[in-house]
């Protein structure tokens, strides 16, 4: 690997080599910019467009509204606790690098590795589920637009889907100043759609589609076979998909200027204004979708958020609106290739993934990683090839997302209160308060890895079951092995983060010394 010498001249510069990197990103993000993209990311309108099917079903009213309230609370101590760490550390390689520096350092090369696999696949699943929904919604119109005559085929959404990850790649290919410049646009229409549609469904929803606030607040209703308890914590999937990609802002931590406040600061008010926009959203829709969910769910349409919309603004102002929600999952889609890009980069300069020195590449024109954002789109197809066995496997992708992203948060955000190494906290801190909102926020996600791994009903079949299962544990298996693999798997090469700076003497800079790191390059053990 080719090692940089000579002094950083900047800040920026300065953290990153303490934490043993050159800098190679352009730093053109504002912290307002790295913000438009953490909550265009979130999206809230489209986000909850894709994934209301995921509440209705399980509570009805109260699981949308209070299931969404309850879930918050909880998503926002994984926020906090996230930002602590990036502002601590803030590096592209994020998750995978903290479970590094602050695991026992028994154990700290094996959970480094996890942690890396589990967060480049939640990513590189988010991208293909927000793609996927997107295709669903390009449809959506398309079914409205004929008058309910028109259903999609499967290979129609699969070839779609693909069509859309090529454009997002094209798109997410470009220079670090462009991506940068259009976030705060983004950032702007989504707001404005938002409060567009919180406006215009309580004035232009008809009286038999208004419903009342006992109804909203008090009306539980299980369309599923699981008990109810069990269903109203199923329903946390929307706000925990919805609000994801905490750590977005991490991934771009290399690109952002002043970055130990800016990436802190965009996760918890994205976070922040996620939660509560789409509270607010949630609570407007229920009070205006009318009483039968179960029409709502089997509508042609496809897709209950379009359906809702349609009963209150007709075809016409449906499919006006409906198109803005296309542009901004578009728009979200984008965004988290281009984190998902930035996580495989990093992974790969450290040299865990197969093909690593390929992948460790940034494009001289651009100085962009487009390989990284090549093999993404790639296997985001691949994905996606799970609509051809049924509902139920594409919903892994949306579910295995969710999983993956708590398997990778509640590693580092556990190993910096229980590894045993000194943690120096950067300008935002928990204080005192860490541990408690850091055991929240673990027991929380532990619960939802294994409360979504449940399937759909409690006799599942071959349609039913919840893939998710058999994807996550298939990625988790075949990573585990390749690491423990005899002669030539990971724990006989890779040592943990790299590291690329050297300072005026030659000497490895980095929060490691440099004897501890060649005692891990000898060593067998985990």
């Amino acid at each position: 690997m080719e090692l940089e010498k000579g002094t950083p001249k900047t800040q920026d510069e300065e953290l990153l080599a303490t934490l043993g990197y050159k800098q190679e990103f352009k730093r053109e993000f504002s912290w307002l910019e790295l913000l438009g993209l953490a909550f265009s990311i979130i999206g809230i309108v489209q986000s909850v467009s894709s994934v209301l099917v995921y509440s209705l079903p399980y509570g009805g009213p109260v699981a949308m509204v209070w299931g969404w309230l309850v879930c918050s609370i909880f998503l926002m101590t994984i926020a906090l606790c996230i930002a602590e760490l990036a502002s601590a550390a803030p590096t592209s390689g994020g998750l995978y690098y903290w479970t590094y520096k602050f695991s026992s350092k028994r154990y700290r090369r094996v959970l480094c590795w996890i942690v890396g696999y589990s967060n480049s696949i939640a990513y590189i699943s988010a991208f293909a589920s927000a793609d996927y929904a997107a295709a669903l919604q390009i449809f959506a119109a398309v079914t409205i637009g004929s008058g309910g005559t028109f259903v999609p085929t499967t290979a129609q959404i699969y070839g779609l889907f693909c069509g859309l990850i090529v454009l997002h790649a094209i798109l997410s290919s470009a220079a670090t100043k462009f991506i940068a410049r259009i976030q705060v646009a983004y950032m702007a229409l989504n707001i404005l759609i938002f409060l567009g549609l919180i406006i215009a469904l309580p004035v232009a929803t008809p009286p038999e589609f208004k419903n009342s606030a006992s109804f909203v607040f008090g009306t539980f209703e299980n369309l599923s076979l699981w008990p109810s308890g069990l269903a109203f914590i199923l329903s946390f999937l929307a706000p925990a998909w919805v609000v994801g990609g905490t750590d977005s802002s991490v991934h771009i931590s290399e690109e952002v200027k002043n970055a130990n406040v800016a990436v802190p600061r965009a996760i918890i008010l994205s976070t922040a204004l996620g939660c509560t926009f789409g509270w607010a959203f949630i609570v407007s829709v229920a009070f205006n979708m009318g009483t039968d969910t179960v029409t709502i769910l089997q509508n042609p349409i496809g897709q209950p958020m379009a359906t809702i919309i349609f009963n209150s603004l007709g075809m016409k102002g449906t499919l006006a609106i409906w198109s803005l929600i296309i542009l901004t999952i578009n728009m979200s889609s984008m965004n988290v290739l281009v984190a998902t890009s930035r996580q495989i980069f990093a992974f790969s300069r450290d040299g865990a993934l197969p093909f690593s020195s390929w992948l460790y590449n940034l494009n001289p024109y651009t100085q962009t990683p487009i390989i990284a954002v090549i093999f993404c789109a790639i296997f985001a197809m691949l994905l996606g090839l799970l609509s051809f066995a049924g509902p139920a496997a594409i919903g892994a992708i949306f579910t295995m997302g969710v999983v993956c992203t708590y398997t990778a948060y509640s590693i580092p955000i556990a190993a910096r209160h229980l590894g045993g190494q000194k943690f120096t906290p950067g300008p935002f801190s928990l204080g005192f308060l860490s541990p408690i909102i850091s055991s929240i926020a673990v027991a929380f996600m532990a619960m939802m890895i294994v409360i979504l791994l449940f399937p759909t009903d409690e006799n599942p079949t071959q349609k039913t079951m919840n893939y998710t299962v058999v994807v996550f544990g298939g990625i988790i298996l075949l990573s585990t092995v390749y690491y423990f693999l005899p002669g030539i798997g990971g724990r006989h090469w890779f040592t943990g983060p790299a590291r690329t700076v050297e300072d005026s003497n030659g000497s490895l800079q980095g929060s490691d010394d440099l004897s501890e790191k060649q005692s891990d390059r000898d060593t067998k053990s985990l």
